[in-house]
């Protein structure tokens, strides 16, 4: 990018990502408290592991059916307007978790969360493609999502400080917990609908030259992408591609909520109070999120996706392994930790990936869809440590399950590449501008950063020429600055098949 645009990113990375991440903090804070309130509520209402984790899990029922339909609504109505929605409601939902007695209630409450909250994390996936071109997008993703872990190390310490004020008002600890958390996500949800602009095209703290130039970058951007692009919702719900990373998210979430809403039991069960359980769980989370944010800028700067979610995933397979292997609890929780972290580091890079071939409605879908089923691994992870803690009384067993699913998503992160690969050898040629790497997810002989950066009149003409197979010459391109002019062997601006191509440069191309 020029400086000129760089500094204009950093201005709109200023304005949005700040808002985006207290957004997403507040929210996951809200899923995964229940995980701290259990180390009490479990006791007053008498639930077992199992009922635990089965509750815990449910949350993702109710998430995985609304999802689809909430994310294109809000692709229809704008993200101001139902980002407050949303937040709104679960901010009452998750408040009336403290109205909880028994059984069904936790169960029906945690269920209605899920409903509440569907359609958050892929709006904001898909609001970030508004805004930022794919070469840039994976260290904004992984810059909105350290919300994740950083929604345990600040929500910790201060759940194990909540818990401590039990009695006053005639409410208990937990009761007090799901009180006190939901209402910040009420208090957002108003502040939304004044400070979170739709688009470029709508942001007051712009000027229309510098809408204009997103505009263009996002254009020259999409102009540029190697791959068949859907647009419409069926073919994009129907995809392989949007299979295969629904089925990575649902091994990443697995181990993502199997040791999320378990971890503060499991530091409990070694002894720890529960305020000393807040600070001690904070700490993986601390370096987790510093782990996601570089890893997603190194996932950027390498121009790769594909290894950037693979290798994360081996790693916090090794962790929970390592985990269960080791005797010393303070050794076990390093290995959980780093578990944590390589869960956390895989998803910037991971969400960074869908919108290589999704577009518009498409998008809205197709990231709602990988985000609904992949969630369902919410359901799996804590129910199979719940249910293997009743049967065995150890965590152990537990854990040891989750690495499986770490592995699977790395396997099949691998055989995406390999589809990938095989849809871009297949597709018509595009130019090659000289990458200094494998292009978009290190799949291809050029750099999407480059391809985003040739001008946007003369990239709609070489792909749409390249498209007609008017020249079977390998086009070159010999950039000065930012690339602007390109020839293909002996032909020249002149050459009747130039002009053809440059009749209407104007005319979509994906």
């Amino acid at each position: 990018m020029t400086a000129i645009e760089n500094q204009l990113y950093r201005k709109v990375s200023r304005r949005i990502i700040p808002l985006m991440i207290v957004l997403y903090l507040v929210s996951f804070l809200d899923r995964v408290n229940v995980g701290f309130a259990a180390l009490t509520m479990n006791r007053d209402l008498g639930f077992t592991p199992s009922i635990y984790g089965w509750g815990a899990g449910i949350f993702f029922f109710g998430y995985f059916l609304f999802e689809v339909p909430s994310n294109i609504i809000l692709e229809k109505v704008g993200a101001r307007l139902w980002i407050c929605r949303i937040m709104l409601t679960w901010g009452i939902v998750s408040s009336a978790m403290a109205l909880v007695q028994g059984v069904a209630s936790f169960y029906a409450l945690r269920f209605l969360l899920g409903v509440a909250e569907a359609g958050f994390l892929p709006g904001m996936i898909l609001y970030l493609t508004y805004w930022f071109p794919s070469p840039q997008r994976a260290k904004y993703i992984a810059l909105f999502m350290a919300a994740v872990p950083l929604a345990s190390v600040v929500g910790a310490p201060v759940s194990g400080w909540i818990l401590g004020i039990d009695g006053v008002l005639g409410l208990k600890g937990w009761q007090w917990l799901f009180v006190i958390e939901g209402i910040p996500a009420c208090i957002l949800g108003v502040l939304v609908l004044a400070l979170l602009p739709d688009g470029p095209a709508r942001a007051k703290f712009l000027t229309p030259e510098e809408r204009e130039i997103i505009a263009d970058l996002l254009a020259r951007d999409r102009a540029a992408n190697p791959y068949d692009r859907h647009h419409t919702l069926l073919p994009a719900l129907v995809d392989r591609r949007v299979l295969l990373l629904s089925l990575i998210y649902f091994g990443i979430v697995i181990g993502l909520y199997g040791i999320g809403l378990w971890l503060p039991q499991i530091v409990k069960a070694m002894g720890f109070s529960n305020a000393e359980v807040g600070l001690v769980v904070a700490l993986p989370y601390l370096v987790s999120a510093a782990a996601m944010i570089l890893w997603g800028r190194h996932s950027d700067r390498r121009d790769e996706r594909i290894w950037h979610v693979a290798l994360p995933c081996l790693v916090s397979a090794a962790g929970f392994l390592a985990s269960v292997a080791l005797s010393s609890s303070t050794l076990q929780l390093c290995a959980l930790g780093i578990a944590a972290i390589g869960i956390y580091a895989a998803l910037g890079p991971f969400w960074a990936t869908p919108s290589l071939f999704l577009g518009s409605t498409a998008a809205a879908g197709g990231i709602a869809l990988i985000n609904s089923l992949g969630n369902l691994g919410g359901f799996f992870g804590p129910t199979i440590v719940g249910m293997t803690r009743d049967a065995t009384g150890s965590f152990a067993a537990g854990i040891a399950a989750l690495a499986i699913a770490p592995i699977v998503a790395a396997v099949t992160t691998l055989a995406l590449g390999q589809l990938l690969r095989r849809r871009v050898a297949a597709a018509p040629p595009l130019p090659l501008l000289g990458g200094r790497r494998g292009g978009v997810s290190g799949l291809l002989p050029f750099s999407s950063a480059e391809m985003l950066h040739a001008s946007s009149d003369s990239m709609p003409a070489i792909v749409a020429k390249r498209s007609a197979s008017r020249c079977s010459k390998p086009i070159t391109c010999r950039p000065s600055g930012r690339p602007s002019a390109c020839s293909s062997g002996s032909e020249t601006a002149g050459t009747p098949s130039s002009e053809a191509a440059t009749a209407n440069p104007g005319s979509p191309v994906d």
